[in-house]
């Protein structure tokens, strides 16, 4: 493992999305955080899947404490925060982020302080969202440097997809977010069949994204079908650790120079949980929900064979 470089300035943060359950986010989520790791950087993964927390099970831990015991006063963030593989630190989330709405002005400001400590001491901050487009999931997701939203090649994933990027590109041009840099979103394509595929995927969002949207989503790269991604599952062991020279860690090695080349361009550290905990945004965002994809949509995404 290399030593960090000074030229990444702390706290980038790196949100990873999914239109639907099942494309592997969550797996992209750790492994991109060990690819980072591995090339030298401090790395923080929170886990943002509300209610539905699992990368303490895919990294072989067990946690209990999450964030609403630290909002509490039951426990303080650095007694919750959990030592992942290759010395990765791991915030578990869970149901506790769903209550930040209701948390105390005070209260709140603690956490922000205690939260921000841990972004400010780390390179690279990874947060693994909850799959869909609820305004709560959307949050997380503006207040990013970078998004990468993970699909598959079944047409119900790219749609499913293309609807996330649709509500992101709408929150952008919201009132509420005229103040706020738009993050920069790209589209990870995984379980891929071959180099072929990921270029009919990539291109097709792409497209129809400049087309329908008045936006340039860019393809950040694809993760090939590789069996030692089930294997760890199932080993719960990240298959970039079990099997660093397979395919897809070879991928996620490909993925984290790309973030690592973003990183390297900001100018600033990271505020991101200044950003998201603001009081008057805090997961109460109004912006609605964009309409499903019209028929045009859908054919330029997923166009007959």
């Amino acid at each position: 493992m290399t030593e960090s470089t000074d030229h990444v300035r702390s706290g980038y943060t790196v949100a990873i999305a999914s239109g639907k359950g099942g494309v592997g986010k969550s797996n992209v989520a750790v492994n991109l955080s060990l690819a980072l790791r591995e090339l030298g950087y401090s790395v923080a993964l929170l886990d943002a899947s509300l209610g539905l927390g699992n990368i303490d099970l895919l990294c072989g831990l067990n946690g209990y404490w999450n964030l609403s015991h630290v909002m509490t006063g039951a426990r303080d963030l650095m007694e919750i925060v959990l030592d992942g593989p290759s010395e990765i630190q791991i915030i578990p989330g869970a149901t506790g982020l769903k209550e930040l709405a209701d948390c105390p002005p005070a209260a709140r400001k603690h956490l922000v302080r205690q939260l921000s400590e841990v972004e400010q001491s780390h390179d690279f901050l990874i947060i693994d969202t909850s799959t869909g487009i609820h305004n709560s999931v959307r949050q997380f997701l503006t207040a990013a440097d970078l998004v990468f939203v993970v699909t598959t090649g079944e047409p119900t994933s790219i749609t499913n997809s293309y609807a996330t990027i649709k509500s992101l590109a709408i929150s952008s041009i919201h009132e509420e977010y005229e103040t706020r840099a738009t993050p920069r979103i790209e589209v990870v394509v995984n379980q891929v069949d071959s180099q072929e595929q990921y270029d009919k995927i990539a291109d097709n969002v792409r497209k129809t994204s400049r087309m329908f949207l008045h936006s340039e989503v860019e393809a950040a790269g694809y993760i090939p079908q590789d069996v030692n991604i089930p294997a760890g599952v199932m080993s719960r062991k990240p298959f970039f650790l079990s099997h660093p020279g397979c395919p897809a860690a070879a991928a996620l090695r490909r993925l984290a120079k790309r973030v690592e080349a973003y990183a390297s361009h900001r100018s600033t550290p990271g505020q991101y949980f200044s950003r998201l905990l603001e009081p008057h945004e805090v997961l109460s965002s109004t912006i609605p929900i964009p309409a499903l994809q019209n028929t045009s949509e859908l054919h330029k995404l997923t166009p007959a064979a």
